[in-house]
């Protein structure tokens, strides 16, 4: 019964985000919701500037109709929803900004860094509160072994949570690569929650999957609309939270390691240049670097997706399904 309703609600969400894109896009263009690129980017992107942003209201809308229309709504799912919308808001703002300044920068760092400490400390303390293992989070390979992380949960979850989140922002460079990724990592956690029992959470993660697919349709290469910040932070903040209430953070390392390879690539060059004056990438984050290395734009994608989807594979061993 389970199964055919995980199905069903990706097929819905799909559709939804399907036929929302070709409403919204025209939309976003008569109110010239366009992306900025940013001049020190490859001159390869300046062809996508004007493109309309704030693209993740798509997939926001899709994903609350869908779960609103599911029948399994609890405690878990109102966070869940609650994570997407507090942090696709503080995007939207970010997004809001750079349009009316008619610049690559929005909010200040510490801005968005505050917005998102308070969004993770109130998941971090729903859980502990919640859940039946409290403090614990399971660790990867050992048979559904618990660490019992104690008084340094909440710092820990916070760290995730910001790290995800900023990481899969970082992520939303080329043209279906945060999308393409998120969808592969959805699936794993969808597939997690349906075999142990938390049908709540595989349903959000399924009509999550499924927005993300028919955003896709419109923001693979050449993309007709751009996630923006608003889409890209609320994925972040959709996903980190799945991996809490599943009590699984620590496998966010290995199934979304594309998103945290990103993030590396970001703190090497940055470091290195710092320290020594050299660049370790001749761009980052690590996707301009291939790009720059003569990948085209569908190569770096594509190769990024064949390596979640091995990843992932990685993350089922991981959890001994």
């Amino acid at each position: 019964m389970i199964y055919s309703h995980i199905i069903r609600t990706i097929i819905i969400a799909f559709l939804i985000s399907l036929f929302l894109g070709p409403i919204i896009i025209p939309i976003l263009k008569k109110l010239r919701v366009g992306q900025s690129i940013r001049e020190e980017g490859p001159k390869s992107h300046l062809s996508k500037s004007g493109t309309p942003t704030m693209g993740g209201i798509v997939i926001i809308i899709a994903l609350i109709l869908t779960v609103l229309s599911s029948g399994l709504i609890n405690n878990d799912t109102i966070v869940l929803i609650a994570a997407t919308l507090g942090f696709g808001f503080i995007g939207f703002i970010d997004d809001y900004i750079k349009i009316m300044k008619r610049r690559n920068l929005g909010l200040k760092a510490y801005q968005k860094l505050l917005g998102q400490i308070i969004l993770a400390i109130i998941l971090a303390l729903y859980q502990s509160n919640t859940s039946e293992v409290g403090t614990k989070v399971i660790i990867p390979f050992l048979k559904s072994q618990y660490l019992d992380l104690g008084i340094a949960y909440i710092p820990f979850i916070v760290f995730v949570v910001v790290g995800t989140v900023n990481s899969v922002n970082l992520t939303d460079g080329l043209d279906g690569l945060a999308s393409g990724v998120s969808v592969i990592v959805l699936s794993f956690f969808s597939l997690i929650a349906l075999h142990t029992g938390a049908d709540s959470v595989s349903i959000f993660s399924a009509a999550l999957t499924g927005a993300c697919l028919g955003f896709l349709i419109h923001n693979a290469h050449p993309a007709k609309i751009i996630m923006g910040d608003t889409g890209s932070l609320a994925l972040g903040g959709a996903i980190s939270g799945i991996a809490i209430l599943l009590n699984l953070p620590l496998f966010l390392p290995i199934v979304g390691g594309i998103f945290f390879i990103e993030t590396l690539s970001v703190i090497i060059q940055v470091a290195s240049f710092k320290l020594t004056g050299k660049r370790v990438f001749l761009m980052s984050p690590l996707h301009h670097h291939f790009e720059l290395k003569g990948w085209k734009e569908t190569k770096v994608v594509g190769v990024f997706w064949i390596i979640t989807v091995i990843l992932c594979f990685i993350g089922v061993l991981g959890y001994n399904l």
